[in-house]
């Protein structure tokens, strides 16, 4: 068996204002296979802890699993030239309506390898004060948010039926242990 895959082709099946889709062609030991792939620009997200260590979280509503869910604050990367702390920054006045002083970047992180190229850059963001919210799109408009200490936090996402791996990636990067005992 070889270790040698290449892109030989790609197609695009679908444009969106968020993401793409294409067929890929692959070459491997001689023979060929196709794969579908999301294409997406990244995204930025960040753990925003107040200075009671509190947790900011934004309740919004996904259409996928048609349900509003607990979310951090996170955004595309769909500004051109933006640097990813530029674009977090925005992100969590958007939805936060807050700026921080303190920026930690805790890792980038592929969101779902086996079909999507997305990547996902997570910061820990303190020394909050706060400024206007300004919510983007009908999701984000209709969204609240709410800031949790650590136990009620856990005590919320034990009840949740699915969490958000990029909150739950987060959460690991600064607490370790979060979810133990969840």
């Amino acid at each position: 068996m070889s270790d040698s895959f290449h892109v030989v082709g790609t197609s695009p099946l679908l444009t969106s204002h968020v993401f793409s889709v294409e067929r890929r062609v692959v070459e491997h030991d001689g023979a060929t296979f196709e794969r579908d792939v999301v294409t997406h620009s990244g995204a930025v997200a960040m753990l925003a802890i107040n200075n009671r260590g509190e947790i900011g979280l934004i309740r919004q509503y996904r259409t996928p699993f048609d349900r509003f869910c607990w979310e951090i604050p996170a955004g595309t990367l769909d500004v051109p030239g933006e640097e990813v702390l530029v674009a977090a920054q925005r992100e969590l006045r958007e939805e936060l309506g807050c700026e921080a002083d303190d920026w930690k970047f805790l890792g980038t992180f592929m969101t779902s390898p086996g079909w999507s190229n997305q990547l996902m850059y997570i910061f820990e963001a303190r020394s909050l004060h706060e400024v206007e919210r300004s919510p983007a799109g009908p999701e984000e408009t209709s969204s609240t948010v709410r800031w949790f200490s650590p136990e009620e936090l856990r005590e919320t996402l034990r009840d949740e039926p699915a969490i958000d791996n990029t909150m739950a990636v987060a959460l690991n990067r600064v607490y370790g242990t979060f979810f133990d005992g969840l």
